[in-house]
């Protein structure tokens, strides 16, 4: 493994840490990203559409251009909502 890989597995996992505190700070913030993953996880943009609307309601900000940390959280998202979706 490259540096270049090392260093960007790094930045991934601290903008992650850095996501968890913000949820660990503001409870609410889970429950309102799996409300509106709820609502797009079917549609054809569906990581779009559910940064967009958390960027717009939470202080949670997914940038248009989604990095990787980004794109883990969203497709996370969206896999607790398809599980979720399995069970019922």
């Amino acid at each position: 493994m490259s540096i270049a890989e090392i260093k960007n597995k790094e930045r991934v996992i601290n903008e992650l840490l850095r996501f968890v505190r913000k949820v660990l700070v503001e409870p609410d913030i889970s429950e309102k990203a799996l409300e509106i993953a709820r609502k797009h996880f079917n549609e054809k943009d569906a990581k779009h559409l559910i940064a967009e609307e958390l960027s717009s309601t939470t202080n949670v900000k997914i940038p248009l251009e989604h990095s990787d940390a980004d794109r883990l959280f969203l497709e996370l998202l969206i896999d607790v909502v398809r599980d979720e979706k399995a069970l019922y």
